[in-house]
């Protein structure tokens, strides 16, 4: 596998900019939702998909209260402490109240992040106080150039 650069993985993201939600897609320009940004970018990345996906529920399974994006995660990703975070890494979300995490997003900066938000597709924010407090786990892209 090729070493990957931070600025690689945010240049992907970018590109994605203005791609119009839609809920398990994953072609830019078309349509995506948060996993198909994150796919999407990997499959720029590597060159391949990680896995196939099977079809999921907009609501991530919560009467289940299963963590299926942190697992996804751990499996393709590696995982890294809160306060290790750094441009290019991904975040999972876990909603208020929500029992289980339901979003990813790709830090760009030390407080910006790119995310595929439902309504408005992929856009590119301030990581907020508001969106902080929801972080429930970090994941960076493997083979990463330090």
């Amino acid at each position: 596998m090729t070493n990957i650069k931070r600025d690689q993985i945010i240049g992907s993201a970018r590109g994605w900019l203005g791609t119009p939600y839609h809920h398990q897609a994953s072609v830019k320009g078309v349509g995506c939702d948060c996993l198909g940004l994150v796919r999407g970018v990997w499959r720029e990345l590597y060159g391949y998909d990680a896995a196939n996906i099977p079809a999921y529920s907009p609501d991530w399974g919560d009467a289940t209260n299963s963590e299926r994006l942190l697992a996804a995660g751990r499996t393709y990703l590696q995982e890294i402490a809160l306060d290790d975070m750094g441009p290019g890494d991904v975040f999972a979300i876990r909603w208020r109240g929500a029992k289980s995490a339901k979003h990813l997003g790709i830090l760009t900066g030390d407080a910006r992040f790119i995310h595929a938000y439902e309504k408005y597709g992929v856009v590119e924010v301030s990581l907020s106080p508001h969106w902080r407090r929801m972080i429930a786990a970090a994941f960076r892209f493997p083979n990463l150039e330090v």
